[in-house]
């Protein structure tokens, strides 16, 4: 390691806040698949900034739309109309077969947005699932599963409960009178890609018709073409009532959207200072308009069959649809160290190495990851 990435990564510890565990890479820049360092090491990223960058880094259409954006227009808060902001809440609407939209600054705050609107009434409890991930605000982590992330900051939001993951009996079960929503991921991405089984989706829309409760998606990772399809639950044709997006929305640009028909919100009951602005509402349209131009989704589709193939010929133990790829390995972190010194950036969950490449990668890119994955010592044996 250098002596000027050192010093940043001093630096950080220093005058940051202990809340992440980074990889020792200081990024200095990034344009379509790769990345480069402090010090001019070229990298190929297979996570895109935990899925948020699908149309590739500093993707030209998204830098021009938010160039000319920035001389116009950056800020006005909510008091006031602005173009962008319409035009991206009627595209989400007309390509999500959703009625409203109300922004968010990323996913965390979309399902914060979705917890509120549910609990509007007299019902209170909404049902997640086990190993669902959502977010760490307070509400978002009554909802997280994983208990060193709720342990610390216990007692949470009062009427959330967990249910088993692919368990359409488990969540019957779990509803009561006072249940208003369940809550679920279509794929969980954060614990490893985690996939129910095909008609999942189906009967837990048929169960909250058959009980009058709202079915919530939460599409943070997924939406956008990630798994082939623009959003996930269009792979079991069906409409959910409330969808949560974020990470790809934006195309690098932050911020976040929460989706929803047949429910809304009466003025005064939710807000933000800095949602919808329209700088990231413009960085959203091009992202958005760039996804499903250039038909990223099937790329996707196309692309991880290819890597889930050749992973597959390597007698290793993967699972995924479209570029959301789980692979379990003896060492995930070690295999993430070694790609490191490869020239390829990937992340992991427990041992569960995690792919989430931009949706613009080839079978080029691919060959080369796979090559590099050939020469992990860590994953033989």
């Amino acid at each position: 390691m250098s002596a000027k990435a050192k010093d940043i990564i001093e630096k950080e510890a220093k005058f940051y806040t202990h809340t992440f565990s980074r990889l020792p890479v200081v990024i200095e820049k990034g344009s379509g698949m790769y990345l480069w360092d402090v010090d001019g090491t070229k990298y190929l990223d297979m996570f895109a900034g935990i899925g948020v960058n699908s149309v590739g880094h500093c993707n030209k259409e998204v830098v021009k739309a938010i160039k000319k954006q920035s001389e116009i227009l950056m800020h006005t808060s909510n008091w006031l109309y602005t173009i962008p902001q319409v035009v991206l809440a009627e595209k989400l609407a007309k390509i999500s077969g959703m009625e409203k939209v109300f922004f968010t600054n990323d996913g965390t705050e979309a399902v914060e947005a979705a917890i509120k609107l549910v609990r509007r009434g007299k019902k209170k409890e909404i049902i997640a699932m086990e190993h669902d991930f959502h977010g760490r605000t307070l509400g978002s982590l009554s909802l997280t599963w994983k208990e060193n992330f709720r342990k610390p900051f216990e007692p949470l939001v009062p009427y959330m409960k967990f249910a088993k993951y692919n368990d359409i009996g488990a969540l019957k079960n779990a509803i009561t009178e006072n249940t208003c929503a369940v809550l679920l991921e279509p794929i969980q991405s954060e614990s490893g890609t985690i996939i129910p089984d095909k008609g999942y989706l189906k009967a837990v829309r048929k169960l909250c018709d058959e009980k009058k409760i709202y079915m919530l998606v939460d599409e943070v990772a997924l939406g956008f073409g990630r798994t082939g399809k623009l959003f996930c639950f269009q792979h079991e044709n069906i409409m959910p009532d409330v969808i949560c997006v974020a990470k790809a929305m934006g195309g690098g640009f932050p911020i976040g959207a929460m989706l929803c028909r047949g429910i809304d919100f009466n003025p005064g009951e939710h807000g933000g200072t800095y949602i919808g602005n329209p700088l990231a509402c413009v960085a959203a349209n091009a992202a958005i308009d760039y996804i499903i131009n250039n038909n990223l989704p099937e790329n996707a589709r196309i692309i991880g069959e290819y890597l889930l193939k050749n992973l597959k010929e390597r007698n290793l133990k993967v699972r995924g649809r479209g570029l959301l790829i789980g692979i379990d390995v003896r060492d995930a972190k070690g295999a993430v160290m070694e790609l490191i010194e490869k020239g390829i950036l990937a992340i992991y969950t427990g041992n569960t190495l995690r792919l989430l490449p931009p949706l613009i990668i080839t079978k080029k890119e691919c060959d080369k990851f796979l090559g590099a994955m050939d020469k992990c010592k860590c994953l033989k044996g």
